[in-house]
């Protein structure tokens, strides 16, 4: 089952359908507050939870979801994606940050890792431990610069605070995406978070 919460109707008509074609169970919400008032008798599965909405915003439902227990695992989707909300949601726990408009194979391996998450929930320390050795592998300079990306800073702030060239943290942060072997900033965030960088 995937829970959609987005207070667009057309993205959520399109994501329903497209989900459906893909095989899943579907049920939408048009804001957090109706989705939590449900919340003990969901089904288990993944939510896709939108960022910018009223009322309550997709990092509130997050935390709401937390304080109530809820371990469904989370996508989160915005179109207005930035450094910080990116860290913010990862932090919470959230799968994967997906920014509008994004293709459909990157939300169904997205939601492929959210129910592998689910899976694997008896793992964390195996995860710890894998987060750990990859961490080990980067040069001091570049683990400065992840830990500084996992506080949520701007490569200019980091630039700053290490005294060298914003360019040079461009250069350290593609060096170390390398060496991690990550495809995307979220999969960086999660390594990092995983060897508990960014605290």
């Amino acid at each position: 089952m995937v829970h959609i919460i987005d207070d667009e109707e057309g993205i959520r008509r399109a994501l329903t359908f497209m989900l459906r074609k893909a095989g899943f169970g579907v049920t939408s919400w048009a804001n957090g507050k109706a989705f939590l008032d449900q919340l003990r008798r969901l089904s288990d599965g993944c939510v896709l939870l939108d960022i910018r909405m009223q009322e309550m915003d997709g990092l509130e439902v997050q935390e709401a979801m937390l304080a109530a227990g809820c371990t469904l695992p989370v996508i989160i989707l915005t179109g207005h994606g930035d450094v910080s909300t990116a860290v913010a949601a990862m932090k919470a726990g959230a799968v994967d940050f997906l920014e509008k408009p994004f293709e459909c194979d990157d939300l169904l391996r997205a939601i492929e890792r959210a129910f592998d998450r689910i899976e694997q929930a008896g793992q964390v320390e195996t995860q710890t431990a894998d987060a750990s050795l990859k961490i080990a592998a980067l040069t001091s300079r570049e683990q400065e610069i992840l830990n500084g990306l996992a506080l949520g800073l701007p490569n200019k702030t980091i630039a700053y605070d290490l005294g060298i060239s914003a360019r040079t943290v461009e250069v350290h942060r593609a060096n170390l995406m390398m060496k991690l072997r990550v495809r995307s900033f979220p999969e960086a965030l999660r390594i990092a978070f995983a060897a508990g960088l960014g605290a």
